[in-house]
């Protein structure tokens, strides 16, 4: 009989939960969420999105998007804006302040990272990064 750790799949959860963890205690000072910093992740790589998009994108409920949008518009870090091809629809788009704060996250960011992958050496590091990367890419396109 194989053990948990055994299993590739069980480990990728057990450290997905793991670094969430890490991310949030991280986030709890500015009152985020991991769900809000993915969100503004993404819209750093974006000149804007349809909150449909973003669901799609992230993988996120529809629902949850509206209220991480409200939210992220609150502090300030994104805006809603008419969509320039529709004026109906609306456009997430990431503020001044959002970028500011993802910049000002960057090194806190990579410190939680760098813990939790604390037992491997960098060409390991880049190695993994690689690896998931490539999975995450074909995971995502399909």
């Amino acid at each position: 009989m194989r053990g948990l750790h055994a299993d590739t799949g069980y480990l990728l959860y057990r450290l997905g939960l793991r670094s969430g963890q890490l991310f949030n205690t991280f986030l709890q000072e500015s009152g985020l969420r991991l769900r809000h910093y993915a969100l503004l992740r993404f819209l750093a790589t974006t000149e804007g999105a349809l909150q449909r998009e973003l669901s799609s994108r992230l993988g996120y409920d529809p629902s949850a998007i509206v209220g991480l949008v409200d939210d992220l518009e609150k502090l300030g870090f994104a805006e809603r804006r008419p969509a320039p091809d529709d004026r109906r629809s609306r456009i997430v788009v990431l503020s001044e302040e959002g970028r500011a704060f993802l910049r000002d996250t960057d090194e806190a960011g990579l410190r939680v990272t760098n813990d939790l992958l604390q037992p491997l050496d960098p060409a390991e590091r880049a190695t993994l990064h690689a690896l998931l990367q490539r999975v995450a890419e074909t995971e995502l396109n399909s």
